[in-house]
């Protein structure tokens, strides 16, 4: 909290990532570089090689325009640079330009650096944490909107690295999601759970470096996995977590649910949720439909034999 290391940089994005407060108590420590998000990483990275502590604050989708300084001036280096990453997931009214939904598949395949995305404000604050202790790059994504006004706990306590958090055990099935994507899963399992289905939640918490034994152990007892991530599915976190069990010979049925290859409109969080089936009701019905099918072709087999 009182480290004069940490300094906060932005790409005239003060007000929006809420680094006002910040600018006007620490204003040595503050830096807006203007429209140049790349000049924004480099100048992090900069800071970084000279003993500093820069946190980059910078809307997930703007983000894609520092690419190859977050991969070359941050990472290839092995600066302790944080990314918090603002505005991740489906952001609404902003339109199609704003909305965070490609930060999992740009960020997850660059060496060195860990990128996690809480569930809630006190996971965030966890993971800043986390990042403040890291020695390497660190990036954190939440979503646009306000918290959920949990109660503070006594102490804030960093993440073990690659630590999943099982919320929900389950035997039919397990539902891998990160972000808020946590609740819709847990929803989900609770209305399933009227239909006799026990469906298992995992907080993934880190896109990378995944909880490979939690999800490898949720796999091997329910038998098929379900990855739920408001990001667009080619290359994000479900194709990480099939890479994983394909690496480990696990044998099992996945079913990916997020967003598909395009690009998405204007509307309301809401709105756009329903629409692409990751409101609670369409992850229910994606969830339910996948069982079913499973257990059809189980039925088959059996036949067959």
């Amino acid at each position: 909290r009182y480290d004069k290391r940490i300094t906060a940089i932005t790409a005239a994005m003060s007000s929006g990532t809420g680094l006002n407060k910040f600018a006007k108590q620490y204003p040595e420590r503050f830096f807006d570089v203007g429209i140049a998000e790349q000049h924004a990483v480099t100048c992090a990275a900069g800071m970084a090689a000279d003993g500093l502590r820069p946190v980059v604050a910078i809307y997930s989708t703007f983000m894609q325009r520092a690419y190859d300084n977050v991969l070359h001036d941050v990472c290839m280096q092995n600066l302790p640079v944080t990314f918090a990453l603002d505005r991740g997931g489906l952001v609404g009214a902003d339109g199609p330009t704003h909305h965070g939904v490609f930060d999992f598949c740009f960020m997850r395949h660059i060496p060195n650096l860990t990128m996690v995305a809480p569930r809630n404000e006190i996971e965030l604050k966890r993971a800043m944490l986390s990042a403040s202790g890291s020695t390497s790059p660190y990036a954190y994504r939440y979503p646009r909107g306000a918290g959920m006004n949990l109660e503070e706990p006594e102490s804030i306590t960093p993440f073990e690295p690659a630590s999943a958090e099982l919320m929900r055990p389950g035997t039919d099935a397990t539902i891998v999601a990160l972000g808020p994507c946590v609740y819709t899963a847990l929803g989900a399992a609770s209305a399933l759970a009227a239909k006799n289905y026990n469906i298992g939640v995992v907080d993934a918490r880190f896109l990378k470096p995944l909880d490979k034994e939690t999800i490898a152990a949720c796999a091997q007892k329910s038998g098929a996995i379900i990855t739920l991530e408001e990001n667009v599915l080619a290359g994000g976190f479900g194709s990480a977590v099939m890479e994983e069990l394909e690496q480990r010979d696990i044998v099992t049925a996945v079913k990916r649910i997020g967003l598909p290859d395009m690009f998405v409109e204007q509307g309301t969080q809401d709105e756009l949720r329903q629409m692409y089936g990751l409101d609670l009701e369409g992850v229910t019905d994606t969830v339910r439909n996948f069982l079913i099918t499973i257990h059809a072709h189980k039925n088959r087999n059996s036949y067959g034999k």
